[in-house]
Order: structure tokens, then C-alpha cells, then sequence
């Protein structure tokens, strides 16, 4: 679910996407863009009915530990966590009829590059700020940020 959300996202920005045929580095997407160099994002794409909330204006969510340690990484092409929020009932997660194509609720997204290390052995618990929402505008604004280097 969070592949076709992401891919949706992109092919409404105008954005080609590609998947990998392995996992290597825990990315499962990348977005291309075309025009001046040519800017990408490369996405670890998580869904879940158990996005945790509170009301200091983040979400949590438990991140493997490989993950966390292959999203840290400096790299040339900026890494993204992108983890969809998913109804509890999955018989509302998708809803297709003649006039519509329905996917419930949205995604998050979070650069987690140059954060600190962890001690923990299995998982990370990521701070997602709410405002951190995955859709066309930020999209844009995100791959914009990666044209120029500056991607926050």
C-alpha cells in the first residue's frame, strides 16, 4: 500500500518512479525528476495501523534497526522514510468504484540523515512531525530541496 500511495503521489508531481530488485540498502523507491540535474529522492517505504500519536505535534513509529542506520548514511541521493498511516479496518484502506480510487489516510516523511547513532539493538522509535506530510506539494518542494542540495 505504501508503494502504490508513493507512486500515485509521484505520478501526480509529474515524477517517473523505479524499484529495486533487491533491498540492499533499505530503499524500496526511488523518484526521478527530470530538468537541471536531474534531482531524486530514494524512499524506505513502511505502512501500519499503529502509528503511534501524541500531542506534542509528532508521530512515532518503530523503525528496524538496519533501517535506521541505512537512512542515517550521508549519501549522494537523499534517503526518505515515508510510512503510511493506515485505518485500523483494512477493509477502508482501499475503496475502487466507477467514479473513484480511494486510498484512506495519509503518509509522513522524515530525512533522517546525520542523526545520531543508536545503541538499541533491534528497532528505533522515530519522532515524524505531523507537518511532515507526504503529498504532491511537499513532494515538489522536497525534490526542489534535492535539485539544490539543500534537502532538510
Amino acid at each position: 500500500m505504501s508503494r502504490i500511495y508513493a507512486q500515485a503521489v509521484a505520478a501526480r508531481a509529474g515524477y517517473v518512479t523505479a524499484e529495486y530488485s533487491q533491498d540492499r540498502d533499505s530503499i524500496d523507491l526511488r523518484i526521478q525528476a527530470g530538468g537541471a540535474m536531474r534531482p531524486a529522492l530514494e524512499l524506505q517505504l513502511k505502512a501500519t495501523i499503529n502509528l503511534i500519536r501524541s500531542d506534542d505535534g509528532y508521530v512515532r513509529f518503530p523503525l528496524k534497526r538496519k533501517n535506521y542506520d541505512d537512512l542515517c548514511e550521508d549519501t549522494q541521493t537523499p534517503r526518505l522514510l515515508v510510512v503510511l498511516d493506515l485505518p485500523k479496518d483494512e477493509h477502508r484502506w482501499i475503496t475502487i468504484t466507477a467514479d473513484e480510487l480511494v486510498l484512506r489516510h495519509r503518509a509522513y516523511w522524515l530525512n533522517l540523515k546525520g542523526l545520531d547513532g543508536t545503541t538499541n539493538q533491534t528497532s528505533v522509535t522515530v519522532r515524524i512531525p505531523e507537518q511532515n506530510i507526504f503529498n504532491v506539494e511537499s513532494l515538489r518542494r522536497l525534490m526542489e530541496q534535492s535539485r539544490q542540495g539543500s534537502i532538510r
